[in-house]
């Protein structure tokens, strides 16, 4: 499947509208269109899921509703004014996901990495870490990777985690509750004819990190498979 397709300029448009505009009236007087560019969408998030199987084992593409959950939230907006879905890799063998999200005005990016890691996957990572920092700081820190990617980010503790020393050398590795990279891209980017060639790319350079990653949270701190 090629992957020279384009997003759609009016999945901008409709967008920037959107935001301007978010409420169920607008939105129900312009659900045909908002169908159409969703479906066209939905196409290049299938034909990106399809580059990943090549060169990854991915299972699933969850691309999510344009619909606000706002059960629980303060801002009772009902529509989110992007577009964006998930790929995941195969568990439990395989660990990290991949994510794209389409926004105007220059708001568009792409992150891969931990986003909400459970309590025992965090600890896991944080006692690697506190044993031996040395593998990861030589992924993270590889110029190929780092050209693409940038440094790596995510929420993280003002101070040490219970159990850890503050002033241990990893500290601003364990320290961290998310692990991600994020890639932004302009307006004209998302447009291109390149630009899935480049979000595939740019995946494909993450791989070290995953494998890295995978290993760390399926085994032990003896090196001794859980799976």
């Amino acid at each position: 499947m090629t992957l020279s397709s384009t997003f759609s300029k009016d999945l901008l448009v409709f967008l920037a509208h959107l935001k301007v505009n978010n409420n169920r009236d607008w939105f129900n007087e312009h659900k045909n269109e908002f169908t159409k560019l969703q479906m066209a969408a939905k196409q290049n998030f299938n034909r990106l899921f399809e580059a990943l199987k090549v060169h990854d084992d991915v299972d699933q593409v969850k691309i999510f509703r344009i619909h606000r959950d706002v059960r629980f939230s303060k801002n009772k907006l009902p529509y989110k004014s992007h577009f964006s879905g998930s790929f995941q890799r195969r568990k439990p063998e395989l660990r990290g996901s991949y994510y794209l999200h389409i926004q105007p005005d220059n708001n568009s990016f792409i992150a891969v990495g931990f986003w909400d890691p459970s309590k025992e996957d965090l600890l896991r990572i944080r006692k690697e870490f506190e044993m031996d920092d040395a593998d990861i700081r030589a992924i993270i820190g590889n110029k190929k990777l780092r050209n693409v990617w940038g440094e790596l980010t995510g929420d993280e503790l003002k101070t040490a985690p219970k159990g850890f020393d503050k002033v241990h050398k990893a500290i601003d590795l364990i320290r961290k509750k998310q692990f991600v990279f994020t890639k932004t891209y302009t307006d004209a980017e998302i447009l291109s004819s390149n630009f899935l060639e480049n979000v595939n790319a740019s995946f494909i350079a993450i791989r070290p990190y995953f494998d890295y990653m995978s290993d760390v949270l399926n085994t032990n701190s003896n090196g001794e498979s859980l799976i």
